[in-house]
């Protein structure tokens, strides 16, 4: 019997192409994490509602445990390990790790991915243009201050 929920998708993630057999059902989350392992993007909610799985595709950010794969045939997706390395981390990593922003860690890829949308659209934002971009994006250890600061010390840095 033939798997008809099988089928090719070509990606571009970061900065790699990678031709993948998937199952249509897939979030773009679980290719991800489990078929290219890349771990930094974090499997919170799985709801859309926490923002922990926050990755640019084709520039903007989507929750990632809401978007399926199969719609990415084409696409270029940008996870937090395209943004630096542990040896090198650029700005707004350093700046979340200099402010405190990421306080248990767990929500800061969300974090960084939006406010790195963010900062590439407007350099110098305002808190509530910072506050908004990261709506979409919830911390439980409630650092939201010292996020907020981080994003604002990276916008100077830059």
């Amino acid at each position: 019997m033939m798997n008809t929920y099988r089928f090719n998708v070509d990606l571009e993630v970061n900065g790699e192409p990678h031709a993948l057999e998937i199952d249509a059902r897939w979030t773009l989350l679980r290719v991800l994490r489990e078929v290219l392992g890349l771990t930094g993007t974090k499997r919170g909610c799985d709801l859309g509602e926490c923002g922990a799985c926050t990755v640019l595709l084709d520039g903007e950010p989507v929750n990632s445990c809401m978007t399926l794969a199969a719609m990415c045939d084409g696409a270029s997706v940008s996870t937090v390990e395209s943004l630096g390395s542990s040896e090198e981390l650029n700005s707004l990593q350093q700046s979340f790790l200099e402010n405190d922003g990421g306080q248990c860690g767990f929500c800061t890829p969300g974090f960084v991915m939006s406010a790195t949308a963010l900062l590439k659209v407007n350099p110098n934002p305002s808190d509530d243009e910072i506050r908004h971009a990261l709506a979409g994006n919830i911390c439980r250890c409630n650092a939201y201050g010292r996020i907020l600061e981080s994003v604002r010390c990276a916008a100077r840095e830059q």
